[in-house]
Protein backbone atom coordinates (compact mmCIF):
# COMPACT_ATOMS: atom_id res chain seq x y z
CA UNK A 1 0.00 0.00 0.00
CA UNK A 2 3.01 2.21 0.80
CA UNK A 3 4.08 1.95 -2.57
CA UNK A 4 1.15 2.67 -4.31
CA UNK A 5 0.66 5.67 -2.41
CA UNK A 6 4.51 6.91 -3.27
CA UNK A 7 3.32 6.59 -6.95
CA UNK A 8 0.60 8.36 -6.62
CA UNK A 9 2.10 11.13 -4.44
CA UNK A 10 5.08 11.28 -6.96
CA UNK A 11 2.41 10.95 -9.93
CA UNK A 12 0.85 14.00 -8.63
CA UNK A 13 4.12 15.98 -7.79
CA UNK A 14 5.40 15.72 -11.63
CA UNK A 15 3.44 18.50 -13.27
CA UNK A 16 4.67 20.65 -10.59
CA UNK A 17 8.00 19.49 -11.13
CA UNK A 18 7.63 20.53 -14.30
CA UNK A 19 6.14 24.06 -13.78
CA UNK A 20 9.37 24.60 -11.74
CA UNK A 21 11.31 23.88 -14.46
CA UNK A 22 9.69 26.12 -16.71
CA UNK A 23 9.58 29.10 -14.22
CA UNK A 24 13.24 28.22 -13.32
CA UNK A 25 14.31 29.36 -17.13
CA UNK A 26 11.59 31.98 -17.36
CA UNK A 27 13.24 33.47 -14.46
CA UNK A 28 16.61 32.65 -15.64
CA UNK A 29 16.45 34.38 -19.35
CA UNK A 30 17.29 37.99 -19.31
CA UNK A 31 15.57 38.90 -21.95
CA UNK A 32 12.57 37.66 -20.75
CA UNK A 33 9.81 40.06 -19.13
CA UNK A 34 10.39 37.76 -16.35
CA UNK A 35 13.92 37.94 -16.13
CA UNK A 36 13.82 41.91 -15.66
CA UNK A 37 12.98 41.42 -12.31
CA UNK A 38 15.42 42.59 -9.59
CA UNK A 39 14.64 39.15 -7.70
CA UNK A 40 15.17 37.38 -11.11
CA UNK A 41 18.06 35.74 -10.06
CA UNK A 42 17.03 33.71 -6.66
CA UNK A 43 13.13 33.37 -8.04
CA UNK A 44 15.66 31.11 -10.83
CA UNK A 45 17.23 29.32 -8.04
CA UNK A 46 14.45 28.80 -5.76
CA UNK A 47 12.60 27.13 -8.90
CA UNK A 48 15.41 25.14 -9.87
CA UNK A 49 15.50 23.68 -6.96
CA UNK A 50 12.18 23.11 -6.44
CA UNK A 51 12.00 21.03 -9.55
CA UNK A 52 15.29 18.62 -8.41
CA UNK A 53 14.29 18.07 -5.60
CA UNK A 54 10.22 16.55 -6.18
CA UNK A 55 11.78 15.36 -9.86
CA UNK A 56 11.80 11.66 -10.85
CA UNK A 57 15.44 10.14 -11.12
CA UNK A 58 15.88 7.76 -14.37
CA UNK A 59 18.75 5.09 -14.41
CA UNK A 60 21.41 7.54 -15.72
CA UNK A 61 24.13 6.25 -18.62
CA UNK A 62 27.36 5.11 -18.41
CA UNK A 63 28.15 7.88 -21.26
CA UNK A 64 31.62 6.82 -21.93
CA UNK A 65 32.25 7.55 -25.14
CA UNK A 66 36.21 7.99 -25.83
CA UNK A 67 38.78 7.53 -23.68
CA UNK A 68 42.73 8.74 -23.49
CA UNK A 69 45.43 6.21 -23.85
CA UNK A 70 48.99 7.74 -23.60
CA UNK A 71 47.61 10.72 -25.85
CA UNK A 72 45.42 8.71 -28.28
CA UNK A 73 41.35 9.06 -28.42
CA UNK A 74 40.44 5.56 -28.12
CA UNK A 75 36.65 5.07 -28.97
CA UNK A 76 34.50 3.22 -26.79
CA UNK A 77 31.55 1.08 -27.53
CA UNK A 78 29.08 -0.32 -24.85
CA UNK A 79 27.63 -3.53 -25.51
CA UNK A 80 25.95 -6.60 -24.01
CA UNK A 81 27.20 -9.32 -23.86
CA UNK A 82 24.95 -11.73 -21.72
CA UNK A 83 21.12 -10.73 -21.13
CA UNK A 84 19.76 -12.18 -17.58
CA UNK A 85 16.28 -11.80 -15.99
CA UNK A 86 17.93 -9.41 -13.58
CA UNK A 87 21.11 -8.69 -14.92
CA UNK A 88 23.20 -7.83 -17.50
CA UNK A 89 26.85 -8.01 -18.62
CA UNK A 90 27.97 -5.22 -19.99
CA UNK A 91 31.32 -5.03 -21.86
CA UNK A 92 33.12 -1.58 -23.10
CA UNK A 93 35.04 -2.53 -26.40
CA UNK A 94 37.72 0.23 -27.43
CA UNK A 95 38.14 0.58 -31.16
CA UNK A 96 41.18 2.77 -32.38
CA UNK A 97 43.46 3.05 -36.03
CA UNK A 98 46.80 3.79 -34.14
CA UNK A 99 48.50 -0.01 -34.35
CA UNK A 100 50.95 0.81 -31.35
CA UNK A 101 48.13 2.18 -29.50
CA UNK A 102 45.67 -0.91 -30.01
CA UNK A 103 48.91 -3.65 -30.08
CA UNK A 104 49.45 -2.10 -26.49
CA UNK A 105 45.32 -2.42 -25.71
CA UNK A 106 45.36 -6.26 -26.73
CA UNK A 107 47.79 -7.38 -24.77
CA UNK A 108 45.87 -5.51 -21.31
CA UNK A 109 44.67 -7.74 -18.70
CA UNK A 110 40.24 -8.34 -18.55
CA UNK A 111 38.83 -7.41 -15.90
CA UNK A 112 35.15 -8.56 -14.40
CA UNK A 113 34.23 -5.45 -12.36
CA UNK A 114 30.98 -6.96 -9.75
CA UNK A 115 28.67 -3.73 -9.05
CA UNK A 116 26.68 -3.72 -5.96
CA UNK A 117 23.21 -4.44 -6.28
CA UNK A 118 21.95 -2.54 -2.89
CA UNK A 119 20.39 0.82 -4.10
CA UNK A 120 22.07 2.45 -6.72
CA UNK A 121 22.42 1.42 -10.03
CA UNK A 122 26.18 0.15 -11.33
CA UNK A 123 26.55 3.60 -12.94
CA UNK A 124 27.78 4.55 -10.09
CA UNK A 125 31.18 3.37 -10.84
CA UNK A 126 31.05 5.17 -13.73
CA UNK A 127 34.12 6.72 -12.29
CA UNK A 128 35.90 3.23 -11.82
CA UNK A 129 34.99 2.25 -15.48
CA UNK A 130 36.76 4.95 -17.27
CA UNK A 131 39.58 4.77 -15.32
CA UNK A 132 39.92 1.14 -15.44
CA UNK A 133 39.86 1.69 -19.37
CA UNK A 134 43.11 2.91 -19.79
CA UNK A 135 44.79 -0.48 -18.65
CA UNK A 136 42.44 -3.11 -18.92
CA UNK A 137 39.28 -4.63 -20.93
CA UNK A 138 36.64 -4.13 -18.99
CA UNK A 139 33.43 -5.85 -17.95
CA UNK A 140 30.91 -4.98 -15.42
CA UNK A 141 27.71 -6.57 -14.35
CA UNK A 142 24.54 -4.20 -14.51
CA UNK A 143 22.11 -5.19 -12.62
CA UNK A 144 18.12 -4.54 -13.11
CA UNK A 145 15.64 -2.28 -11.58
CA UNK A 146 13.38 -5.40 -9.86
CA UNK A 147 10.19 -3.47 -10.51
CA UNK A 148 10.73 -3.66 -14.35
CA UNK A 149 11.11 -7.50 -14.22
CA UNK A 150 8.12 -9.54 -14.44
CA UNK A 151 6.83 -12.29 -12.39
CA UNK A 152 6.92 -14.58 -14.75
CA UNK A 153 11.20 -14.47 -14.58
CA UNK A 154 10.50 -16.43 -11.20
CA UNK A 155 12.12 -15.64 -7.89
CA UNK A 156 15.82 -13.73 -7.39
CA UNK A 157 17.58 -14.99 -4.58
CA UNK A 158 21.40 -14.79 -3.15
CA UNK A 159 22.52 -17.95 -4.55
CA UNK A 160 21.36 -16.66 -7.81
CA UNK A 161 23.63 -13.63 -7.38
CA UNK A 162 26.27 -16.28 -6.72
CA UNK A 163 25.17 -17.99 -10.01
CA UNK A 164 25.12 -15.36 -11.98
CA UNK A 165 28.88 -14.06 -10.95
CA UNK A 166 29.94 -17.84 -11.82
CA UNK A 167 28.66 -17.80 -15.24
CA UNK A 168 30.13 -14.19 -16.46
CA UNK A 169 33.31 -15.30 -15.26
CA UNK A 170 33.11 -18.29 -17.33
CA UNK A 171 32.11 -16.32 -20.29
CA UNK A 172 35.59 -13.84 -19.60
CA UNK A 173 37.61 -16.36 -18.75
CA UNK A 174 36.10 -18.28 -22.22
CA UNK A 175 37.25 -15.27 -24.27
CA UNK A 176 40.78 -14.73 -23.08
CA UNK A 177 41.94 -17.53 -20.92
CA UNK A 178 41.14 -16.01 -17.17
CA UNK A 179 40.31 -12.63 -15.73
CA UNK A 180 40.91 -10.58 -12.87
CA UNK A 181 37.71 -9.64 -10.71
CA UNK A 182 36.86 -6.86 -8.35
CA UNK A 183 34.31 -6.45 -6.16
CA UNK A 184 32.77 -2.99 -4.96
CA UNK A 185 31.24 -3.15 -1.38
CA UNK A 186 27.98 -5.61 -1.28
CA UNK A 187 29.57 -8.11 -4.01
CA UNK A 188 32.67 -8.80 -1.95
CA UNK A 189 30.23 -11.49 -0.26
CA UNK A 190 28.54 -13.18 -3.71
CA UNK A 191 32.13 -13.23 -5.26
CA UNK A 192 33.69 -15.15 -2.41
CA UNK A 193 31.25 -17.41 -2.73
CA UNK A 194 31.52 -18.15 -6.09
CA UNK A 195 35.50 -18.02 -6.93
CA UNK A 196 35.02 -20.57 -3.24
CA UNK A 197 33.14 -22.85 -5.14
CA UNK A 198 34.70 -22.19 -7.97
CA UNK A 199 37.91 -23.53 -6.86
CA UNK A 200 36.30 -26.63 -4.83
CA UNK A 201 34.96 -28.14 -8.28
CA UNK A 202 38.44 -27.75 -9.23
CA UNK A 203 37.50 -24.93 -12.10
CA UNK A 204 40.00 -22.85 -13.18
CA UNK A 205 39.59 -19.76 -10.81
CA UNK A 206 40.77 -16.04 -11.64
CA UNK A 207 44.16 -14.51 -11.38
CA UNK A 208 43.33 -12.31 -9.21
CA UNK A 209 40.11 -10.85 -6.66
CA UNK A 210 40.12 -7.10 -5.08
CA UNK A 211 37.82 -6.92 -2.53
CA UNK A 212 36.74 -2.83 -2.19
CA UNK A 213 35.03 -1.68 1.24
CA UNK A 214 32.82 -4.92 1.53
CA UNK A 215 30.93 -6.67 4.54
CA UNK A 216 33.20 -9.70 4.76
CA UNK A 217 33.05 -9.79 8.31
CA UNK A 218 30.28 -7.10 9.76
CA UNK A 219 30.99 -7.81 13.27
CA UNK A 220 34.38 -6.01 12.91
CA UNK A 221 33.97 -2.51 13.41
CA UNK A 222 30.18 -2.47 13.35
CA UNK A 223 28.28 1.05 11.26
CA UNK A 224 25.30 2.38 11.64
CA UNK A 225 23.82 0.24 8.48
CA UNK A 226 25.66 -3.03 10.08
CA UNK A 227 23.77 -2.21 13.61
CA UNK A 228 20.36 -1.61 11.58
CA UNK A 229 20.80 -5.13 10.07
CA UNK A 230 21.96 -6.84 13.59
CA UNK A 231 19.58 -5.42 15.95
CA UNK A 232 16.54 -6.02 13.96
CA UNK A 233 14.88 -9.35 13.38
CA UNK A 234 14.56 -11.57 9.90
CA UNK A 235 10.65 -10.72 10.25
CA UNK A 236 10.81 -7.28 11.06
CA UNK A 237 12.15 -6.30 7.68
CA UNK A 238 10.11 -8.61 6.05
CA UNK A 239 6.99 -7.08 7.20
CA UNK A 240 8.55 -3.30 7.39
CA UNK A 241 10.44 -2.97 4.45
CA UNK A 242 9.05 -4.96 2.18
CA UNK A 243 5.96 -4.19 -0.69
CA UNK A 244 4.99 -5.13 -4.10
CA UNK A 245 5.27 -3.73 -7.27
CA UNK A 246 2.03 -1.53 -8.20
CA UNK A 247 0.38 -2.22 -11.32
CA UNK A 248 2.17 0.50 -13.71
CA UNK A 249 5.21 -1.31 -13.94
CA UNK A 250 6.03 -4.58 -15.97
CA UNK A 251 7.08 -6.50 -12.66
CA UNK A 252 3.55 -5.86 -11.14
CA UNK A 253 2.84 -7.99 -8.17
CA UNK A 254 6.78 -8.68 -7.63
CA UNK A 255 7.70 -8.09 -3.77
CA UNK A 256 10.41 -5.52 -3.44
CA UNK A 257 12.70 -3.62 -0.73
CA UNK A 258 11.29 -0.19 -3.21
CA UNK A 259 14.46 1.94 -4.16
CA UNK A 260 12.56 5.11 -2.26
CA UNK A 261 12.36 3.57 0.85
CA UNK A 262 16.38 3.04 0.31
CA UNK A 263 17.00 6.50 -0.75
CA UNK A 264 15.19 7.77 2.55
CA UNK A 265 17.67 5.75 4.40
CA UNK A 266 20.82 7.02 2.22
CA UNK A 267 19.72 10.54 3.02
CA UNK A 268 18.94 10.32 6.57
CA UNK A 269 22.65 8.75 7.43
CA UNK A 270 23.64 12.33 6.98
CA UNK A 271 20.92 14.69 6.40
CA UNK A 272 22.86 17.84 7.64
CA UNK A 273 25.48 17.28 4.66
CA UNK A 274 22.44 17.01 2.07
CA UNK A 275 20.98 20.18 3.47
CA UNK A 276 23.90 22.39 3.09
CA UNK A 277 24.87 20.41 -0.43
CA UNK A 278 21.28 21.95 -1.52
CA UNK A 279 21.82 25.01 -0.31
CA UNK A 280 25.07 25.60 -1.68
CA UNK A 281 23.63 25.14 -4.48
CA UNK A 282 21.30 27.66 -4.28
CA UNK A 283 23.55 29.83 -3.67
CA UNK A 284 25.85 28.83 -6.61
CA UNK A 285 23.06 29.19 -8.80
CA UNK A 286 22.52 32.85 -7.63
CA UNK A 287 26.77 33.41 -8.26
CA UNK A 288 26.28 32.11 -11.61
CA UNK A 289 29.25 29.16 -10.69
CA UNK A 290 28.23 27.16 -13.82
CA UNK A 291 31.07 24.50 -12.93
CA UNK A 292 29.76 24.23 -9.08
CA UNK A 293 26.19 24.04 -10.11
CA UNK A 294 27.08 21.51 -12.74
CA UNK A 295 29.12 18.91 -10.07
CA UNK A 296 26.12 18.83 -7.86
CA UNK A 297 23.71 18.09 -10.74
CA UNK A 298 26.18 15.16 -11.39
CA UNK A 299 26.08 14.23 -8.10
CA UNK A 300 22.60 14.10 -7.38
CA UNK A 301 21.82 12.95 -10.69
CA UNK A 302 23.60 9.65 -9.94
CA UNK A 303 22.39 9.98 -6.27
CA UNK A 304 18.95 10.14 -6.28
CA UNK A 305 18.69 7.79 -8.95
CA UNK A 306 17.95 4.42 -7.08
CA UNK A 307 15.98 0.82 -8.18
CA UNK A 308 13.87 -1.71 -6.60
CA UNK A 309 15.73 -5.08 -5.42
CA UNK A 310 14.05 -8.21 -5.40
CA UNK A 311 12.84 -8.82 -1.60
CA UNK A 312 13.79 -12.61 -1.93
CA UNK A 313 17.74 -11.23 -2.12
CA UNK A 314 17.56 -8.70 0.03
CA UNK A 315 16.04 -11.18 2.94
CA UNK A 316 18.61 -13.26 1.83
CA UNK A 317 21.26 -10.63 2.32
CA UNK A 318 20.41 -9.86 5.79
CA UNK A 319 20.06 -12.85 7.39
CA UNK A 320 23.66 -14.71 5.54
CA UNK A 321 25.46 -11.79 6.10
CA UNK A 322 24.60 -9.60 8.45
CA UNK A 323 23.14 -11.90 10.99
CA UNK A 324 24.37 -15.10 10.66
CA UNK A 325 27.74 -14.22 9.03
CA UNK A 326 27.78 -17.43 7.11
CA UNK A 327 30.50 -17.00 5.35
CA UNK A 328 32.73 -16.23 8.10
CA UNK A 329 31.09 -18.99 9.76
CA UNK A 330 32.22 -21.67 7.29
CA UNK A 331 28.29 -22.47 7.07
CA UNK A 332 27.10 -21.05 3.67
CA UNK A 333 25.19 -23.35 1.29
CA UNK A 334 24.10 -22.55 -1.82
CA UNK A 335 22.15 -23.48 -4.48
CA UNK A 336 23.54 -23.99 -7.88
CA UNK A 337 21.76 -23.90 -11.21
CA UNK A 338 21.34 -27.70 -11.29
CA UNK A 339 19.51 -27.75 -8.18
CA UNK A 340 23.15 -29.21 -6.24
CA UNK A 341 23.47 -27.43 -2.51
CA UNK A 342 27.64 -27.22 -2.47
CA UNK A 343 29.24 -25.34 0.70
CA UNK A 344 30.94 -22.22 0.66
CA UNK A 345 34.88 -23.27 1.36
CA UNK A 346 36.74 -20.19 0.86
CA UNK A 347 39.83 -22.07 2.44
CA UNK A 348 40.10 -23.87 -1.04
CA UNK A 349 41.10 -21.17 -3.06
CA UNK A 350 44.93 -21.59 -3.80
CA UNK A 351 45.66 -19.82 -7.33
CA UNK A 352 44.02 -16.55 -7.13
CA UNK A 353 45.33 -13.83 -5.80
CA UNK A 354 43.47 -11.78 -2.92
CA UNK A 355 43.67 -7.95 -2.69
CA UNK A 356 41.77 -6.12 -0.30
CA UNK A 357 40.98 -2.59 -0.20
CA UNK A 358 39.51 -0.25 3.11
CA UNK A 359 38.54 3.53 3.29
CA UNK A 360 40.10 4.93 6.12
CA UNK A 361 36.52 7.11 7.01
CA UNK A 362 34.81 4.28 5.51
CA UNK A 363 31.18 4.84 7.15
CA UNK A 364 29.34 1.54 5.70
CA UNK A 365 31.81 -0.81 5.84
CA UNK A 366 33.71 -0.49 9.29
CA UNK A 367 37.59 -0.82 9.24
CA UNK A 368 38.42 -4.50 9.00
CA UNK A 369 35.51 -6.16 7.74
CA UNK A 370 37.03 -6.38 4.07
CA UNK A 371 40.54 -7.36 5.85
CA UNK A 372 38.99 -10.13 7.45
CA UNK A 373 39.04 -11.75 3.39
CA UNK A 374 42.94 -12.53 4.28
CA UNK A 375 41.54 -14.64 7.44
CA UNK A 376 39.36 -16.80 5.84
CA UNK A 377 41.02 -17.54 2.61
CA UNK A 378 44.34 -19.90 4.10
CA UNK A 379 44.54 -21.65 0.94
CA UNK A 380 45.87 -18.60 -0.88
CA UNK A 381 50.03 -18.31 -0.30
CA UNK A 382 50.83 -14.90 2.22
CA UNK A 383 52.65 -13.65 -1.14
CA UNK A 384 49.84 -13.59 -3.20
CA UNK A 385 47.97 -11.31 -1.10
CA UNK A 386 47.44 -7.65 0.08
CA UNK A 387 45.96 -4.99 2.07
CA UNK A 388 45.97 -1.52 1.45
CA UNK A 389 44.31 1.51 3.23
CA UNK A 390 43.54 4.63 1.46
CA UNK A 391 43.57 7.44 3.99
CA UNK A 392 40.98 10.12 4.20
CA UNK A 393 38.95 8.28 1.61
CA UNK A 394 34.88 7.28 2.99
CA UNK A 395 33.37 4.22 1.35
CA UNK A 396 32.63 6.36 -2.17
CA UNK A 397 35.82 7.61 -2.03
CA UNK A 398 37.77 4.08 -2.53
CA UNK A 399 36.39 3.64 -6.14
CA UNK A 400 35.23 7.49 -7.31
CA UNK A 401 36.93 10.06 -6.97
CA UNK A 402 40.68 11.67 -6.67
CA UNK A 403 41.27 9.66 -3.85
CA UNK A 404 40.41 6.66 -5.62
CA UNK A 405 42.05 7.70 -8.91
CA UNK A 406 45.46 9.06 -6.97
CA UNK A 407 45.74 6.75 -4.01
CA UNK A 408 43.72 3.47 -4.82
CA UNK A 409 43.95 2.82 -8.56
CA UNK A 410 47.81 2.74 -8.77
CA UNK A 411 47.37 0.17 -6.13
CA UNK A 412 44.99 -2.09 -8.34
CA UNK A 413 47.17 -1.43 -11.25
CA UNK A 414 50.21 -2.65 -9.96
CA UNK A 415 49.03 -5.96 -8.31
CA UNK A 416 46.10 -6.80 -11.15
CA UNK A 417 49.76 -6.41 -13.46
CA UNK A 418 51.86 -8.39 -11.03
CA UNK A 419 49.59 -11.69 -11.10
CA UNK A 420 49.33 -11.54 -15.50
CA UNK A 421 50.83 -13.98 -16.71
CA UNK A 422 52.94 -12.94 -20.23
CA UNK A 423 50.73 -12.09 -23.34
CA UNK A 424 51.15 -15.72 -25.19
CA UNK A 425 49.99 -17.24 -21.62
CA UNK A 426 46.90 -15.39 -21.46
CA UNK A 427 45.23 -15.96 -25.02
CA UNK A 428 42.71 -18.36 -25.27
CA UNK A 429 43.97 -21.95 -25.31
CA UNK A 430 42.41 -22.99 -28.73
CA UNK A 431 45.10 -20.03 -29.66
CA UNK A 432 48.35 -21.05 -28.09
CA UNK A 433 50.46 -23.20 -30.45
CA UNK A 434 51.43 -26.49 -29.49
CA UNK A 435 55.15 -26.08 -28.67
CA UNK A 436 54.21 -23.83 -25.86
CA UNK A 437 51.86 -25.66 -24.60
CA UNK A 438 54.36 -28.59 -24.41
CA UNK A 439 57.26 -26.70 -24.01
CA UNK A 440 61.06 -28.99 -24.12
CA UNK A 441 59.33 -32.19 -24.21
CA UNK A 442 62.45 -34.21 -23.82
CA UNK A 443 60.65 -37.51 -24.63
CA UNK A 444 60.93 -36.82 -28.18
CA UNK A 445 64.70 -35.93 -28.14
CA UNK A 446 66.44 -39.63 -28.42
CA UNK A 447 64.39 -39.76 -31.91
CA UNK A 448 65.60 -36.32 -32.76
CA UNK A 449 68.99 -37.54 -32.71
CA UNK A 450 69.05 -40.44 -34.94
CA UNK A 451 66.82 -38.74 -37.64
CA UNK A 452 67.76 -37.40 -40.25
CA UNK A 453 67.02 -33.19 -40.15
CA UNK A 454 63.83 -33.09 -42.33
CA UNK A 455 62.59 -35.41 -39.88
CA UNK A 456 63.61 -33.19 -36.79
CA UNK A 457 61.81 -30.60 -37.81
CA UNK A 458 58.53 -32.50 -38.01
CA UNK A 459 59.38 -33.61 -34.26
CA UNK A 460 60.18 -30.00 -33.37
CA UNK A 461 56.70 -29.02 -34.54
CA UNK A 462 54.85 -31.82 -32.85
CA UNK A 463 56.31 -33.25 -30.01
CA UNK A 464 53.58 -35.59 -29.43
CA UNK A 465 53.44 -36.88 -33.35
CA UNK A 466 57.49 -37.53 -32.95
CA UNK A 467 56.53 -39.10 -29.50
CA UNK A 468 53.91 -41.66 -31.05
CA UNK A 469 56.67 -42.42 -34.15
CA UNK A 470 59.36 -43.08 -31.25
CA UNK A 471 56.93 -46.17 -30.32
CA UNK A 472 56.52 -47.07 -33.85
CA UNK A 473 60.02 -47.51 -33.81
CA UNK A 474 60.65 -49.22 -30.68
CA UNK A 475 58.28 -52.01 -31.71
CA UNK A 476 60.01 -52.34 -35.46
CA UNK A 477 63.52 -52.64 -33.69
CA UNK A 478 61.62 -55.25 -31.72
CA UNK A 479 60.08 -56.97 -34.29
CA UNK A 480 63.48 -57.37 -36.13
Amino acid sequence: MLYQFYETQRSLMEPFSDLAQTAAKMFGNHLSLAGQNPFAQRLSAGYDLLHRLGKDYEKPEFGLRTIDVDGIDVAIHERVEIAKPFCELRRFKRFTDDNDTLEKIKGQPAVLIVAPLSGHYATLLRDTVKTMLKDHKVYITDWKNARLVPLSEGEFHLDDYVNYVQEFIRHVQGKYGNCHVISVCQPTVPVLAAVSLMASRGETTPLSMTMMGGPIDARKSPTAVNNLAMNKSYSWFENNVIFRVPSNFPGAGRRVYPGFLQHTGFVAMNPSNHANSHYDYFKDLIKGDDASTEAHRKFYDEYNAVLDMDADYYLDTIKVVFQDFCLVNGNWDVKGVNGKIERVRPEDITTTALFSVEGELDDISGSGQTQAVHDICTGVPRSAQKHFEAKGAGHYGIFSGRRWRDLVYPQVKSFILAHQPARTAAAPPQAVPAVAATPKRVVAKPVLAKAPAKKQAVALANPAQAATKKVALKRTTAKK
